[in-house]
């Protein structure tokens, strides 16, 4: 297995965020961002049923206030839940109170259906270093080692599958998008990654 160059060297970096699980395990963590929406989350949830699988889905404040009973049902289902900012942010173009403020209302909405403890995913996976100490004093900033990539519209399904199954291995963070973009995309790549690598043997877990 080849980590990501990206997570390698933002681990070398950034090394309280978590990029990566232990590996003694056959195990992988699937996560969604940018959820939940009715048109895909239940879905998704559906796929991951079908294989006894757990996951962790860093949802957007906003889409959790309009689809309450969608982000219900991740939580129901036995799924880990993170915080994506309200509005979706680019922290390296945003304010840093805004930013922080913006964060913080997404955390209300969370804390007010679950008492998980709190996970955080920057958009686009972009933080500035002032953003992420503040966020780091309440939350798990979680990256990935493994980013499918199904969010392009344009990229080619055949080499990024291979590249999917060729790079992910025991404690792979992967990072799907249960969005309307990422849709075409994502029912092909979820899929086979659920099946292949249930049939070589592994688990899917949600993140701690």
């Amino acid at each position: 297995m080849i980590i990501d160059a990206v997570a390698q060297l933002g681990k070398l970096i950034f090394p309280k965020r978590l990029w990566h699980m232990p590996s003694e395990e056959k195990s992988i963590y699937l996560s969604f961002d940018d959820g939940p929406i009715p048109e895909v989350t239940p879905w998704v949830l559906e796929q991951l049923a079908n294989y006894e699988a757990k996951a962790s889905f860093f949802c957007i404040g906003e889409n959790i206030k309009k689809h309450p009973e969608v982000f219900k049902k991740i939580i129901t289902q036995g799924h880990r839940v993170g915080n994506h900012t309200y509005n979706h942010l680019n922290g390296w173009k945003t304010n840093n109170e805004v930013y922080i403020e913006n964060t913080e209302k997404c955390e209300n909405l969370i804390k007010s259906s679950s008492d998980q403890k709190l996970l955080f995913r920057p958009p686009y996976g972009k933080l500035k270093a002032k953003q992420a100490k503040r966020i780091a004093q309440s939350h798990q900033i979680v990256m990935w080692d493994i980013l499918t990539l199904d969010y392009k519209p344009n990229i080619c399904l055949h080499k990024r599958w291979d590249y999917i199954k060729k790079n992910t291995g025991p404690g792979s963070i992967l990072v799907f998008h249960d969005s309307l973009k990422a849709e075409k995309n994502l029912k092909i790549l979820l899929p086979n990654t659920l099946e292949y690598f249930s049939q070589a043997g592994y688990c899917f877990k949600s993140l701690p």
